[in-house]
């Protein structure tokens, strides 16, 4: 049984700038959806009254420096948006369940962790929706979980992880890091270019199961071993440094699915990569970069290729992926945004509480890595959480790598496939990581 106490709009604490303010070229492409997140805390003695009102005051607080939080988008044409610094604020609910910690297991994003964070209705007017939501839930083992809903028009894990230690660290009264830096115009497309200089595969669309006309039917010694398996059959010609652990298990994830997935050998499959262009761009974003500053990257393959040929051969497809991300292939990126007449279809794509437009399911993967993210280590008062992870996954195909809670070097690697694919999935995973024999390898990520 679950109880709703107390529902807030949380507005910050002190006057903050106001007026409309542009959203970059990169963030023009993102959903209108939520990223959902949560966190599990251990019992405590503190009343559920107590954490709310400590979440409350803090996240007030919080928002005078992320003040974009607090407002509200408007669309205004072409399927884009603007930013109305409004101070209208977050939404702040406050629940008691007869549930317990344990009777979440291994925290998978159930449905049942689903229901812990906030739920959007994204039939209403997209001003009306708060840009971060929040869910404070009390279990009857005195446990407690935190459900967050940040909008992803707004910011990338780089942005929202930040941004919630930032709030943690005012929940312990503790004095804020320096301010984020909130000028979206550095991610705008350049004036000079007035169409994309390179190809983008990224905005095609995906491939189809063969004989489809629509999407509608549809630890750290193993990862040593993964590694080693990757690079035992790089080409003696190949100079370039050993396969990094996320290009081992991006590869071994895509020609994983591949097998499990029973395509057939002439299917085409891709796999998105979300990669990072803070660093990447000449010069490099400013630190504490607030927005969207993640691009997606695609290799492109056929399963006969995948499955038949090394791990090397679809480590390689994510190595060459994920080197095309230079900063003038960024650039050419925004460029190619900023000509659409309607970027419609890559803003609304189906995934958790929107079942409208593309779908990246069957025969494809997206894989998102939250391996250098500060996940962990999250503390308002009341200890540091005992697990936290992603609160849903989007559709067939996501999959997400994260640090594991021990920080001992492994990955947990959260994946949505359809059901009738699990169990050979996760069969032809291990069964591929131990049938090889080990090799030296490069420890970088």
């Amino acid at each position: 049984m679950v109880k709703l106490m107390a529902t807030y709009t949380v507005r910050p604490a002190k006057e903050t700038p106001g007026g409309y303010r542009c959203l970059s070229d990169c963030d023009q492409v993102k959903p209108v959806t939520h990223a959902p997140i949560i966190y599990f805390y251990p019992p405590v003695n503190m009343s559920l009254e107590s954490a709310t009102e400590i979440l409350r005051h803090s996240l007030s607080e919080a928002l005078v420096i992320f003040y974009p939080l607090a407002g509200r988008l408007h669309w205004i044409g072409g399927g884009r948006l603007v930013l109305e610094c409004n101070a209208l604020g977050a939404l702040l609910i406050a629940v008691e369940s007869d549930a317990k910690i344990d009777d979440f297991g291994d925290f998978r994003p159930t449905q049942e962790i689903r229901a812990l964070i906030p739920s959007v209705d994204y039939n209403k007017p997209i001003h009306e929706l708060p840009l971060v939501l929040v869910q404070v839930t009390k279990f009857s083992c005195g446990g407690i979980s935190l459900g967050l809903g940040t909008s992803h028009i707004m910011t990338d894990g780089l942005s929202a992880l930040p941004f919630i230690q930032e709030w943690a660290k005012i929940a312990r009264g503790e004095q804020p890091n320096c301010p984020p830096f909130l000028d979206r115009s550095i991610l705008l497309a350049p004036e000079h270019l007035t169409a994309p200089v390179f190809d983008h595969p990224e905005y095609s669309p995906q491939p189809l199961l063969i004989g489809k006309q629509d999407h509608m039917e549809e630890r750290k010694r193993e990862l040593e071993k993964l590694k080693d398996k990757a690079n035992k059959d790089r080409s003696a010609s190949d100079n370039k440094n050993p396969y990094t652990r996320y290009e081992a298990v991006a590869g071994h994830i895509w020609r994983t699915a591949c097998k499990a997935r029973q395509h057939e050998s002439q299917q085409p499959t891709m796999l998105s990569i979300a990669v990072d262009a803070r660093n990447r761009m000449k010069p490099p974003l400013p630190p504490r970069y607030f927005g969207n500053a993640i691009f997606r990257i695609t290799a492109e393959s056929t399963s006969g290729e995948l499955v038949s040929k090394s791990l090397g051969y679809a480590s390689g497809k994510a190595r060459q992926a994920i080197e095309k991300a230079t900063h003038e292939y960024f650039q050419s990126s925004l460029a190619y945004v900023k000509c659409l007449e309607d970027v419609t279809q890559f803003r609304s794509f189906h995934t958790v509480g929107c079942a409208k437009g593309a779908f990246y399911g069957n025969p494809n993967l997206e894989v998102t890595s939250w391996a250098r993210l500060p996940l962990y280590g999250v503390d308002f008062g009341w200890g540091q959480e005992i697990y936290m992870g992603p609160g849903a996954l989007g559709f067939d195909g996501k999959v997400f790598v994260l640090p594991s809670r021990g920080q001992d070097g492994s990955f947990l690697v959260v994946l949505r496939l359809q059901v009738r694919h699990i169990d050979a999935f996760q069969k032809f995973f291990y069964e591929d990581i131990f049938r090889q024999k080990p090799l030296s390898i490069n420890p970088s990520l």
